[in-house]
């Protein structure tokens, strides 16, 4: 039986449905997938740094490969520093115990002393101890302006991915994966229409397909484009 993934005592957790089997892949994005898949494997690159856009599925892959390492009796812990980074960075010591941390939103806390100081320990801490790293940030290492130059250093560590934002064709099909997670038909007509009607953020349409799959659970009802209007008050 796996292991519950560390969790800070702020509250920080994990969603439920941020797993690798319910993200959609482009081929832009398939090589990414496999890095993190094989992380904790013992001839894998341990440390990790992807960038890209709002949106374009960053927390949800930081999130997917705490799942993965839980699943396989290892401990992880994932660090949102849009949510954390006004704290003390405390919560970066002794994570070098963890098998896997993910630290997304970096650019949240550039240009903090406190901060960039603390992240420059811990990444030393964790490679020295053989642990696996992730760090995900809306600009690729060169651009993030950290003033802390060993830090800016460790940052090109590792490998570094661009997570590509997906097409109006990919983002149709992450939305059917999504729906099917879920146990619903998701008609290419119906997808559309959401694409079209919705929010762009691929964040915010996954929600209004949770919402879809709560009030098709309660009407009986299929997906279709009127049922759709009604449930999300468009």
């Amino acid at each position: 039986m796996s292991r519950v993934p560390a969790q800070l005592p702020l509250g920080v957790g994990l969603r439920d449905d941020a797993t690798f089997d319910n993200y959609f892949a482009s081929s832009a994005n398939a090589s990414l997938l496999t890095s993190l898949g094989r992380q904790l494997e013992p001839d894998a690159e341990p440390f990790v740094y992807l960038w890209g856009s709002p949106g374009s599925g960053r927390s949800h892959l930081l999130q997917a490969a705490c799942h993965a390492a839980s699943d396989r009796d290892k401990r992880a812990l994932y660090l949102p520093l849009a949510d954390l980074g006004h704290f003390p960075p405390l919560m970066l010591e002794d994570i070098e115990r963890l098998d896997l941390v993910a630290i997304d939103d970096l650019e949240c806390v550039v240009g903090r002393k406190r901060w960039e100081e603390a992240l420059f320990h811990a990444f030393n801490r964790l490679r020295d101890a053989g642990k696996g790293l992730i760090i995900a940030a809306s600009a690729p290492p060169r651009q993030l302006n950290v003033a802390l130059s060993d830090l800016a250093s460790r940052l090109s560590f590792g490998v570094t991915y661009h997570l590509h934002s997906l097409d109006d064709a990919d983002r149709l099909q992450a939305l059917k994966l999504r729906a099917g997670a879920r146990g619903m038909e998701l008609p290419d007509d119906v997808a559309r229409y959401i694409l079209h009607r919705g929010p762009r953020e691929l964040g915010e349409l996954c929600a209004a397909i949770e919402t879809l799959d709560q009030a098709s659970l309660s009407a009986k009802r299929k997906l279709t484009i009127p049922f759709v209007k009604s449930a999300l008050g468009w």
